[in-house]
């Protein structure tokens, strides 16, 4: 057993190696969790959570390395959480992204960690956001979430991050009419990477031209905004930072990143709910009470729905 007071106290003065036990103790559904998220929680609620996602092949791993130096250049401390595919023979991350932003793993400042996706749809792992509460908990003044690379429906680090970056490059196909329905509904800010091939411009104006046919915005709504970046290059990254900071300063004023916050923590309290009960459910299986409302289903003496209720009734008041 983990002594976990230890380990926090420690992930607080920036010791990479705590930072990584509590998120292994995470990442493993240990025993402890419940003693670790106590533990985090009124140290947590500082860091901007700040969200990358992107169709494979746009440079997310590399425009997040040139993020990590942008904030490390204002002094930040900076926590990144790269959700790489799950191997299909050992089940573990692949870590590319880890070896492509190998040039900071000398930092103090920064701590990088790859998670696995293990099968979760969504371009996010199951714990990520016990993991981010983990980095935000450790001091780390912004924490980069980049997904795996994403088609229309993987979505799921719009409601976990305070702002989404969605990221483009020129030369992919016909990339933003097959993302429309996903991911182009979910971005604050856009980039559209590698700029120097030919058609970025075009991209950026279709994209604009997209964006406008969206919902109507009123005065002072947020317009996302379109970023041009060669990030290889580090050119125009320092522009989204600054358009990233608009977006949290906006927020902040009109009460969106509050709002957004609750309804992370809402989200966040019924997935650790419905797992619960998910769990209990399995547990069922021959129960002899799961047994006795499939006969009365069969007798057509009760309906599945209301089996279900009664179901649901005993469990929780059990």
């Amino acid at each position: 057993m983990q002594d976990v007071s230890s380990l926090v106290a420690q992930a607080r003065e920036g010791r990479p190696r705590a930072v990584a036990r509590l998120i292994s103790l995470v990442e493993g559904a240990s025993p402890q969790l419940r003693e670790v998220m106590a533990a985090l929680a009124p140290l947590s609620g500082n860091a901007y959570v700040v969200g990358l996602t992107g169709s494979p092949g746009v440079g997310k791993s590399t425009s997040t390395s040139a993020l990590v130096s942008a904030y490390r250049r204002q002094g930040r401390r900076v926590g990144v959480l790269a959700v790489d595919p799950s191997s299909p023979f050992s089940g573990g991350a692949l870590l590319g992204d880890r070896v492509r932003m190998s040039e900071h793993a000398s930092d103090p400042g920064v701590y990088i960690r790859s998670m696995a996706t293990r099968g979760h749809l969504g371009g996010l792992a199951w714990a990520a956001p016990q993991a981010i509460r983990v980095l935000d908990a450790a001091g780390c003044d912004v924490v980069l979430v980049e997904t795996v690379g994403v088609g229309q429906s993987e979505v799921e680090i719009a409601s976990q991050a305070d702002t989404s970056v969605v990221l483009l490059a020129p030369g992919m196909g016909d990339g933003i009419q097959a993302a429309k329905a996903g991911i182009l509904e979910i971005g604050d800010v856009y980039v559209v990477n590698k700029a120097d091939r030919d058609g970025a411009d075009a991209t950026a104006r279709e994209l604009n031209h997209m964006l406008g046919l969206g919902e109507a915005r009123g005065p002072g709504d947020w317009r996302p905004p379109i970023v041009k970046t060669v990030a290889a290059r580090g050119e125009g990254v320092d522009e989204v930072v600054e358009a990233l900071e608009k977006h949290r300063a906006w927020m902040e004023e009109h009460g969106v990143l509050a709002e957004r916050r609750r309804a992370r923590a809402a989200r966040e309290v019924e997935t650790i709910a419905v797992t619960a009960l998910r769990e209990r459910i399995g547990d069922l299986h021959g129960d002899r009470r799961l047994g006795a409302l499939a006969e009365r289903i069969v007798s057509g003496d009760l309906d599945p729905y209301r089996a279900a209720d009664e179901l649901v009734a005993g469990l929780t008041q059990g």
